[in-house]
């Protein structure tokens, strides 16, 4: 019989909800959160292990609880207090975290890699890591991150991209041994010493790589490109978003490479 919690006090509640706020937490237990019915299917499909599961009947009367996962009902107060999104979705979760290296990728014969050096904003991350998806981006590498990949408005911001698109943490030094031993090309996006991003080839493997919007890239990075890009200002204004920076530079990898398909043709 699945038990059903009615009280904010009960323990399981507090844990869901300490879960939410505390990176720290998520790495002791190995947990994450994962709220609504959208994200729970691509969280399913890209394999992961729910834990456990937290429904409210009154706002979701026909779930299907995930197969070997522990299950509670909810009222639909405690619900509406645990919940980002309130009275929206009806089923939020604990799901066992994934830890994926760069051995771990699964790379396409010219891969296209985003690179990000020290995110800090959650958001900006999500919004990068759905662009991604959109674009076919094989992966996604942080580096020395600032913010945990399981971070919840991460994952709201990603709407299922963080389970559809490969996301590895690690140091920089590191990606950029990996990214040498493959022939992978380095574009650092940055204002210094660049070409325009449309003059620069993004038809072979290629990394574009992106710094936080206050300080931009280390000479670390800038040191490892093999070209330094950037984006046309014309305003006042010297930077965009880094998320839609990065849009910007996956779909114009995308659009090169669909006119390479049609020239070779």
């Amino acid at each position: 019989m699945t038990e059903t919690i009615t009280s904010l006090q009960n323990p399981k509640i507090k844990q869901l909800l300490v879960l939410q706020q505390k990176s720290s937490e998520r790495r002791k237990t190995g947990l994450f959160v994962v709220e609504g019915q959208q994200e729970m299917a691509h969280c399913l499909h890209a394999g992961y292990e729910v834990d456990t599961v937290f429904y409210c009947p009154s706002l979701l009367p026909d779930f299907q609880v995930p197969q070997h996962a522990r299950c509670f009902e909810v009222s639909r107060e405690v619900y509406e207090k645990v919940a980002y999104r309130g009275s929206t979705e009806g089923v939020i979760a604990e799901v066992k975290t994934k830890h994926l290296s760069l051995d771990d990728l699964t790379l396409s014969s010219h891969p296209l890699i985003v690179v990000l050096e020290s995110v800090e904003k959650p958001g900006n991350l999500g919004a990068i890591l759905r662009s991604a998806d959109a674009s076919g981006v094989d992966a996604v590498v942080v580096c020395d991150p600032l913010t945990d990949l399981y971070n919840p408005n991460l994952i709201r911001s990603s709407v299922g991209a963080a389970f559809s698109v490969p996301c590895v943490a690690c140091s920089s030094e590191t990606c950029i041994s990996f990214l040498k031993q493959r022939n992978i090309k380095i574009l650092t996006a940055q204002l210094q010493d660049s070409h325009l991003y449309y003059d620069t080839d993004m038809t072979c493997g290629t990394a574009i790589v992106m710094g936080t919007e206050h300080d931009g890239l280390t000479d670390l990075w800038r040191r490892a490109a093999d070209a330094h890009i950037r984006i046309p200002m014309l305003g006042q204004i010297d930077s965009l978003n880094v998320s839609v920076s990065a849009a910007i530079l996956m779909f114009e990898a995308v659009r090169q490479r669909q006119n390479k398909k049609t020239d070779n043709r």
